[in-house]
């Protein structure tokens, strides 16, 4: 199963000529989770290899306008293409009040909008995952997502099961489901007999924006990928705790003490380019990337390794030629070999491809 992230907008609070305001899609075989909505990011989609698909789930952090401005216009267009899937909005208390005010933007919809409002500790169960909401520290009502999978049944051992005369076909697949299986001679079968220990799921936690929060670093443990607020570097720490957000340096302390496998920051101030972000949480946690709109980060299940930037992944292939030279086609991830001041992750360049 497939699960990455699309950055369609790192910038915080205003857009800049290369970054986008706040919108994260997640993407999960054939789901598609947007997280934030800022100002124009249906023409990010569009500008993406992405396209503009009838997204069936925005979920919003908070009701600062640069998390959610881009999403009138968006549910807009898709009422003018005669969309008939529902919608659903998640986000914090407030949400039918912002609604309420926004409808005389969006107008009349062709299809239904259905609005959920969460608080800390609910649980979204999904079947093979659960989306949990928890509290951030940002100065209003805010709510954090954590994307987080069930353990998966454990390696199939095709000698043990052969060897206890279980036949190939459908009582393999029971098996592997976790069912006791039942042979022709009466002799009864259970996973435990040909299934290795359980496997863990994987774990992606997305902040929105947010001071740092022990609550937050609690959320994050051990996770995959901690997208965290990472709008200023440590020389601003003043500055920062007034806003209600995070430097650098305090973000990758807080992934080192989680144990999380890899720290991504966004929402950078229109003061920085990014490489300077980079350089200073580096210095406390190595496995830090600081992502530009349109970059990507794999995440395969654990045994088959970590958490990986794609630069450019996510654009479409006349974008991609424009922006950063050869690229290949729409069919997965891709991209360049990243900026020349990017500083390394860890023992690979920033801008390593998914092969690479």
């Amino acid at each position: 199963m497939d699960l990455d992230l699309v950055f369609l907008g790192t910038s915080g609070s205003v857009p800049t000529g290369r970054r986008a305001p706040a919108a994260t899609l997640v993407r999960r075989g054939g789901e598609r989770l947007l997280v934030d909505c800022g100002e124009g990011t249906q023409r990010q989609l569009l500008r993406s290899g992405i396209g503009l698909v009838e997204l069936p789930e925005v979920f919003l952090t908070h009701y600062h306008a640069d998390h959610y401005l881009g999403l009138p216009g968006m549910m807009k267009t898709f009422s003018l293409r005669g969309r008939t899937l529902p919608l659903t909005v998640y986000g914090p208390p407030g949400l039918s009040d912002l609604f309420g005010a926004l409808a005389r933007v969006f107008g009349k919809l062709t299809y239904r909008l259905q609005l959920v409002e969460l608080h800390p500790g609910d649980v979204l169960d999904r079947g093979e995952y659960r989306i949990e909401v928890f509290r951030v520290q940002h100065g209003i009502g805010a709510a954090g997502y954590a994307l987080v999978e069930a353990e998966r049944p454990g390696r199939f051992d095709l000698e043990a099961a052969t060897g206890l005369g279980v036949p190939k076909g459908p009582l393999f697949g029971a098996l592997q489901r976790g069912e006791t299986v039942l042979l022709a001679d009466g002799r009864s079968v259970a996973p435990g007999q040909v299934l290795g220990p359980s496997r863990p799921g994987r774990k992606l936690v997305l902040t929105g924006d947010t001071r740092p929060s022990g609550e937050v670093g609690e959320v994050a443990r051990s996770a995959d990928v901690l997208v965290h607020d990472g709008t200023f570097l440590d020389e601003e720490r003043e500055r920062a705790d007034e806003t209600g957000h995070t430097t650098a340096l305090a973000a990758a302390e807080l992934a080192r003490a989680a144990g999380v496998r890899m720290l991504v920051l966004t929402h950078l101030s229109n003061r920085y380019f990014g490489p300077e972000i980079a350089r200073e949480a580096r210095t406390v946690f190595p496995e830090t990337i600081v992502p530009k709109d349109f970059d990507m980060v794999d995440v395969p299940f654990p045994e088959r390794g970590a958490p990986r930037l794609v630069k450019g992944g996510a654009l479409g292939r006349e974008e991609g030629l424009g922006d950063h030279g050869a690229a290949g086609g729409d069919a997965g991830p891709r991209g360049s070999g990243g900026d020349a001041d990017d500083p390394p992750v860890g023992r690979d360049p920033v801008g390593a491809s998914a092969g690479g």
